[in-house]
């Protein structure tokens, strides 16, 4: 068997599997629910919920594109500041060391706790603090891919270009760039999953009313389960496209990376 062949089969792969794992659990889900009727109440039918979703796919919609909007809002403040601060962090041994504890802290900084402070600091009609909640979740993994992707270039690399006489901006465009993105790519696609969590987690507790997380909150309260399920699966839709995104920019990156 070729290479070309056996890649194309290991792609297929990696593709039907997943497909096949969520066939089965809908499946499974049909089987307890429907057939068994084994399941706890305010988890309903599949069908109940692709009914919900037909019914209300435009108002759902909607809100699936305010809790977007607050995640990639706060993805892309989170990449902003982790870029500046990592590249600062490997200019400056003593900005490193003051940066350190800083994001160590934001690193454990309990999301739900502080999630109803800056909705309330901000104001109930603000999106600012579901923003910055998704900010401060993206920050630390870009930070730390990033700077480490930033110390990854070999010293002969350097001194190379240094014999050579570039500039300080040619050996960033030409080595420490070129590195560091893969690292940079890594940490978007484990932030933009955990900016969609924490968006949404952000409109669960408070803000204005409208975003997946509010609707989830109100519909399941009042019972409404096949309907709170609808808003589940949206906000599922998001965070895949998210993670589809940056995987692809990873796929990319790495691929163009210096060996």
């Amino acid at each position: 068997m070729s290479a070309v062949t056996a890649g194309a089969r290991d792609g297929w792969l990696r593709v039907a599997a997943p497909v096949a794992v969520g066939v089965l659990g809908l499946l499974l889900w049909f089987l307890v629910v429907d057939v068994l009727e084994a399941a706890p109440r305010m988890l309903p039918s599949p069908i109940a919920i692709a009914e919900e979703l037909v019914l209300r796919s435009g108002i759902i919609a909607e809100d699936m594109a305010v809790t977007a909007t607050n995640a990639l809002l706060g993805l892309g403040v989170g990449a902003v500041a982790a870029l500046v601060l990592a590249g600062l962090a490997m200019a400056s041994r003593p900005v490193d060391g003051m940066l350190a504890p800083i994001v160590a802290a934001i690193a454990v900084v309990p999301i739900v706790a502080v999630t109803p402070i800056l909705n309330t600091m901000f104001g109930a009609s603000s999106q600012f603090g579901r923003v910055a909640v998704a900010a401060l979740a993206a920050f630390v993994p870009i930070f730390v891919n990033v700077l480490r992707g930033l110390r990854q270039t070999r010293p002969v690399h350097r001194d190379l270009l240094r014999a050579s006489a570039a500039t300080g901006w040619q050996r960033f465009r030409v080595l420490t760039l070129p590195t560091a993105l893969p690292y940079l790519t890594t940490g978007l696609r484990i932030a933009g999953s955990l900016a969609v969590i924490s968006a949404l987690v952000a409109e669960y507790f408070g803000g204005p009313a409208d975003g997946i997380g509010t609707a989830i909150a109100t519909y399941a309260k009042s019972g409404r389960a096949s309907l709170a399920w609808a808003y589940v699966a949206g906000g599922i839709a998001i965070g895949l496209v998210f993670f589809l995104v940056t995987a692809l920019l990873e796929r990319l990156a790495t691929r163009r990376s210096p060996q």
